[in-house]
């Protein structure tokens, strides 16, 4: 098992290295640069001036050497400074990691309280209007794009209460802070709580065709701990794998929903630092998605091991 946890923990590390150089030289290969941007709002081009701006920010170095020189800020905890607002970046992107975190969260709580016992209904009464119901209900979570939902939310709050959830960075209670995140996060949680639902529904279906689940009927089980206690304990390895992937994903897949609702999260200022080409916070934003995306992926590794005890990793 310790083996297998260095490994891969320097498998990780290999992969968050090859993401740093592919994001480092495709943001350097796309024409044009913070630099040329200024310019030409500006309608002229000193060729003195632009090349003084270079080299304050340090474009005129080689690539490799801009390269190095970012991942030696990295391991000295320096991110470098913002091209735009010329503050740290470290200041600019620290405040804005609670905001998405608390709205991942959220709608990943909501999707998986809602998506695992929807699953193992639709399941469990397999071929029933329910069944049916639930299943129109899951392909629709998966067909309404979130930005579309997002606006029908926002335009049946301002008809049914006069207003709509506005933003606040400091709310008065919990029950306004909770109202601000709840709205988003049912928004983006739905599709995945639909997704959520089908995989727990397919891997219900094929454990309850099992010959323990016949025989834990046949000892006199009742259905509730036949379905929870026996089927859904092993039918939940497949939706921890999708729970980690969306938790993964709704770090820096919230841009739509971020926008649609005016949050000043993560994934919005990855938008607005790649369109000003803000190099410094676009390679530091990729690279915090980059880690709660493999830490995920080892994290739910692990949880494996842990849920099913039949699962070993060996040296």
């Amino acid at each position: 098992m310790f083996a297998y946890i260095v490994r891969r923990l320097a498998l990780m590390l290999v992969t968050l290295i090859g993401i740093s150089i592919i994001i480092f030289v495709l943001l350097r290969v796309v024409p044009g640069n913070i630099v040329d941007i200024l310019f030409d709002a500006a309608g002229f081009v000193d060729p003195t001036d632009k090349a003084n701006i270079e080299k304050e920010l340090g474009l005129d170095l080689p690539i490799y050497q801009q390269y190095l020189n970012w991942i030696g800020g990295l391991l000295h905890g320096d991110l470098g400074y913002s091209y735009v607002s010329e503050k740290p970046a470290l200041q600019e992107i620290l405040p804005r990691i609670p905001i998405t975190a608390r709205l991942a969260a959220l709608a990943l709580l909501f999707s998986a309280s809602i998506g695992i016992p929807l699953g193992v209904i639709s399941a469990v009464h397999q071929g029933s209007r329910l069944d049916y119901t639930l299943r129109v209900v899951s392909l629709s979570g998966l067909s309404l794009p979130s930005f579309w939902l997002g606006l029908l939310i926002l335009m049946a709050s301002v008809s049914l209460f006069g207003s709509m959830p506005i933003y606040n960075p400091n709310p008065a209670t919990w029950t306004e802070a909770f109202a601000i995140y709840a709205v988003p996060a049912m928004a983006v949680g739905f599709r995945s709580a639909a997704l959520t639902m089908r995989i727990t529904r397919s891997s219900m279906l094929e454990i309850l065709r099992q010959d323990y689940i016949r025989t834990a009927r046949a000892k006199g089980a009742s259905e509730a701990s036949v379905n929870y206690r026996h089927a859904l304990k092993n039918a939940v390895l497949p939706v921890i794998t999708v729970i980690g992937i969306e938790a993964a994903f709704l770090i820096g897949g919230l841009i739509v929903t971020e926008t649609v609702f005016n949050i000043p999260g993560v994934a919005r200022f990855l938008v607005e630092a790649l369109r000003w080409r803000d190099y410094p916070i676009v390679q530091n934003l990729v690279m915090l998605i980059a880690v709660v995306v493999v830490v995920a992926n080892f994290t739910v590794d692990m949880l494996y091991a842990a849920i099913d005890p039949r699962i070993r990793y060996g040296d």
